[in-house]
């Protein structure tokens, strides 16, 4: 019947009535706190571009662990800035890295935190790029026996879960493959599976020191442009053996993170990125938008799209907005 009768304002009339008839639930459990670790000791240096994020030593990466850990955030993302880069990014598999040693101190600090370490090159390489350089563009057959030996190093010093960032064609396969040999066959694979060419990883480049020298990625990620391009890919990654697949950016891309809970048999992450972060935190510093209210209704928003599991920088501050909601 139409109104009077119906009348939907009933339900949205306290707080309980809200909460009890909310459809898409957010806790601490959806989300992963991405970390960022660089040599040396006692560092905690903020990010200029990424307000409230750090790059951390090894030893104050444990101390933020248990921050992350106490709020009941089960996972954080390790991306590592080595001592020193070369053409093949050889610091990003070397078993005695940047990742390689903090993951080794966050398992015996932390045991019960999931540790996942991003599988990559772009940070450890000179010119920038995802893989060897071959004829002015990265060399996808190359980069997989380099993101191989990547993936096996972080596994051997403890990581919980790899997550392959560098969009090769064939790496989930290969890694699959690589740890399954090494006695790895109960590590998950999170797979970046559509990962797009985006202007909103532009403060992760300062964070990570990962810009390109030259040209651009968009040879090996995805056009913007593209949905049906993502399914491929993420079909793709499941018959590879990912175990977890991943849509990144987050914001511009929630169409593709509803079709992806539609097409994917395994869980669904996306990845609320470093620009989308930092446009918040820019506009709220100003004044011009209310930074707590912004925060959960876009990562209320990503769930509602579909993500079972949400990479973002604003999780500590999330959680703790969440509990004082409840």
């Amino acid at each position: 019947m139409p109104f009077p009768t119906h009348r939907l304002r009933r339900l949205r009339r306290t707080p309980a009535l809200r909460r009890m008839v909310r459809e898409t639930t957010l806790a601490a459990d959806h989300l992963i706190y991405p970390l960022f670790v660089v040599p040396g000791e006692g560092v905690r240096r903020e990010i200029a571009s990424m307000p409230g994020c750090f790059h951390l030593s090894v030893d104050q990466l444990v101390e933020e662990s248990g921050v992350v850990a106490d709020l009941g955030i089960p996972a954080v993302l390790l991306f590592g800035l080595p001592e020193h880069k070369d053409a093949l990014g050889s610091g990003a598999y070397d078993p005695d890295g940047i990742v390689q040693r903090a993951m080794r101190a966050l398992k015996a600090a932390r045991p019960e935190l999931v540790v996942i370490g991003d599988v990559c090159l772009c940070e450890y390489t000179s010119h920038g790029h995802c893989g060897p350089i071959a004829d002015g563009d990265v060399d996808n057959d190359a980069a997989l026996e380099l993101l191989v030996r990547t993936a096996v190093t972080q596994a051997d010093a403890g990581g919980d879960l790899v997550a392959p960032s560098d969009m090769m064609d064939g790496r989930v396969a290969a890694i699959r493959s690589a740890l399954d040999a090494a006695g790895h066959q109960q590590v998950p694979i999170m797979s970046y599976a559509a990962k797009f060419a985006s202007a909103f990883y532009g403060p992760f480049r300062e964070a990570a020191d990962s810009a390109p020298q030259f040209g651009d990625r968009r040879s090996y990620q995805m056009d913007p442009a593209n949905r049906r391009e993502a399914r491929r890919e993420i079909q793709l990654d499941v018959a590879e053996g990912a175990d977890i697949v991943m849509v990144k950016p987050a914001l511009g891309y929630g169409d593709v993170i509803a079709e992806a809970r539609r097409w994917s048999p395994v869980p669904v992450a996306c990845y609320n990125v470093s620009g989308e972060y930092a446009m918040v935190k820019a506009a709220a510093a100003r004044g011009w938008v209310d930074e707590r209210r912004l925060v959960l209704e876009i990562l209320y928003g990503l769930r509602r799209a579909g993500a079972d599991l949400i990479i973002t920088y604003h999780a500590l501050d999330a959680v703790r907005w969440l509990a004082e909601e409840s």
